[in-house]
This record gives C-alpha cells, structure tokens and sequence, in this order.
C-alpha cells in the first residue's frame, strides 16, 4: 500500500500535514521527509492528520516520535489528530499516547496554537 500526504499552512504558521496509508518501514522514510522538511521552514506549529491511517507499526511510531524531539529543539507545537482506535492502541502498548498532544478533531488540535 502506498502512502500519500497533503499539506495545508494556514497564514499564522501553522502546517497539517495529512498521512494516507499505512505508517510502516516502507513509509516511514517518507513521512521522516517531510516532517524534516516541515520543521525546517520553522513552523508555529505542525499538526499530523493519523485519519487517514489505518495501520501504524514501531518505525511509524519511532517517525512520529523524532518528529516530537525535533519539535522540542524548535520550542514549535507538534500535535496529532484523528487517531484510530487500532493506531491509538499502539501507542497506548508503547506507553506513549500520554506523551503527545493528541486531539480528536483539527478543530480541536488548532486550538490554542
């Protein structure tokens, strides 16, 4: 399965990046790129749209987890939304859940950015 991202900056610097696909080792290269590139332009904020993934493996959640280390070093919010249940389970065995800001709805997770 292959995995597609659309990106939306809005003009207060906040990007989402929307994930389509699985977040497993053969597309979690690709998501690396472009939360690097992301981070790069010195974002506000960088919100990840999960909805659209369906499955997520250790090399997603190890993705999503340098995408937070880089957040800290940048001091830029790093925020998930839409997660499944089948993705939050996952992070919820890898005890990681409460280490994200994770929202429900985009609505939710622009909020106080």
């Amino acid at each position: 399965m292959s995995i597609d991202f659309k990106t939306n900056e809005n003009p207060n610097g906040v990007v989402t990046l929307a994930i389509q696909g699985d977040m497993d080792m053969n597309s979690s290269p690709q998501v690396r790129d472009q939360l690097s590139s992301l981070f790069k332009k010195n974002q506000k904020a960088v919100i990840v749209d999960l909805s659209g993934v369906p499955y997520i493996d250790s090399s997603g959640i190890a993705t999503l987890v340098e995408g937070l280390q880089w957040s800290h070093s940048s001091k830029n919010k790093f925020r998930l939304v839409g997660l499944s249940d089948g993705v939050k389970d996952v992070f919820e065995i890898a005890r990681l859940l409460p280490v994200f800001e994770t929202f429900e709805t985009k609505e939710q997770a622009l909020a106080g950015v």
